[in-house]
């Protein structure tokens, strides 16, 4: 049974930081990253491709760093200098098919339930 347990979330003033972990069973290819504000599209953060890639969208690039610890299975998502429109569900998702686009973790087949987070002052 697949499962994918995002924790983490919270409120920040602008300018802090948060660390989002997913914690899953199972292997895959890509594990990743994706948000959605109420009233908004989804948007893609960023992504792992096993042996090693990554991608980030360039909302985040420079800020947010997403890393994986096998031995844990847990992936993470280190947020810093965080701004009001960083607001939103964050979603963790994983994928275990080869040659899927890396820069479309929305569409991975497996997600978990997300995780809030509220920039503001």
């Amino acid at each position: 049974q697949v499962t994918l347990v995002e924790s983490g979330g919270g409120s920040v003033q602008p300018g802090g930081s948060l660390t989002l972990s997913c914690q899953y069973t199972g292997r895959y290819y890509y594990m990743g990253w994706f948000r959605q504000a109420p009233g908004k599209e989804r948007e893609d953060i960023a992504n792992i491709a096993q042996p090693g890639g990554t991608w980030y969208a360039d909302s985040v690039q420079g800020r947010f760093t997403i890393s994986q610890d096998n031995a844990k299975n847990t992936l993470y998502l280190q947020m810093n200098n965080l701004r009001p429109e960083d607001t939103a569900m964050y979603y963790c998702a994983a994928e275990p098919r080869k040659g899927r686009p890396i820069h479309r973790p929305q569409d991975h087949t497996y997600r978990g339930q997300g995780t809030q987070v509220t920039v503001s002052s």
